[in-house]
């Protein structure tokens, strides 16, 4: 399990999932966070998950195992073993089956030596609605290729997911092209960036050391494209560039949030997109 310090990060809570137990510099531990629940086109359900690094200045490596499982049907079911400090919104889904409804699913994470627990259940009060909100706002749009061209096109938690390949040490490009519907709430003008790009690690090998960004948050440059999704007003392309130091798997996440912001404002948990880049490093 490996240890970093950053700058200090500001911390949101979610839900009630998360209990009362104050922030430190370091030596704290990681909690689970259960987003909520939601219905899939064709009958199963999506469980968000996130989490909460209680330290102010200390990033987390968790592998996944004993100390960072899923059960039953795990150990591993997508979860992240990086976990910047402070709360990371909704970075992933597990996807569970039709007959799931009265199961339940637990992460446990054990970290600087505390250990915490939470259920992933399909109960009533835990359902959300990730891809519209009560003002009639929708996530943003997220491809990794060319609005101009056919690319797969997403909106919501469900992430976007591609492969790469990179020799360690060489920089890897990355370009997302986005749009957004930019509705904001009434009396407020319109956002002077419509969405934010915000890159990080979700998982990587055990003693890497962390994955570089050029830029981790990237401006988003306004882009006209020919097939604009319908109903966006505002669409762009933002671009940087990972660097990794260790041969491996990583996967790299990128969170795409309209002007509702980082988990939705809060907590939410609506408007905002996801996409992973699993990345084979070579040496």
């Amino acid at each position: 399990m490996g240890i970093a310090l950053i700058a200090p990060a500001t911390v949101a809570f979610a839900q009630g999932h998360l209990d009362s137990e104050p922030t430190h510099q370091a030596g704290q531990g990681v909690t689970p966070a259960f987003e909520g629940w939601f219905h899939n086109p064709d009958g199963s359900f999506s469980i968000m998950v996130g989490f909460f690094n209680r330290n102010q200045r200390q990033v987390i490596d968790v592998p996944i195992g004993p100390d960072n499982k899923i059960e039953p049907g795990g150990p591993d079911q997508g979860q992240p073993t990086h976990f910047p400090a402070g709360r990371g919104w909704g970075p992933f889904t597990i996807t569970v089956p039709k007959d799931f409804v009265g199961k339940e699913l637990t992460w446990t994470i054990t970290a600087n030596g505390k250990t915490n627990t939470i259920p992933l259940d399909l109960k009533a009060e835990w359902e959300i609605s990730p891809f519209i909100d009560a003002l009639d706002n929708t996530p943003p749009w997220l491809s990794f290729q060319s609005l101009d061209e056919k690319g797969t096109m997403i909106q919501g938690p469900r992430p976007l997911v591609i492969t790469r390949t990179v020799k360690a040490g060489v920089p890897l490009p990355l370009n997302v092209f986005v749009a957004d519907d930019v509705v904001v709430s009434p009396g407020r003008p319109d956002p002077k960036d419509p969405i934010t790009l915000t890159w990080s690690e979700l998982r990587g090998p055990d003693g890497a050391e962390a994955v570089k960004f050029s830029d981790a948050r990237p401006k988003v440059e306004p882009t006209t494209f020919k097939n604009m999704p319908k109903g966006t007003k505002f669409a762009g392309k933002g671009s940087t560039t990972a660097t990794f130091t260790d041969p491996g798997e990583y996967t790299l996440y990128l969170a795409v949030n309209d002007a509702s912001g980082t988990g939705g404002g809060g907590g939410f948990q609506c408007c905002w997109t996801n996409g992973h880049v699993k990345v084979t490093v070579t040496k």
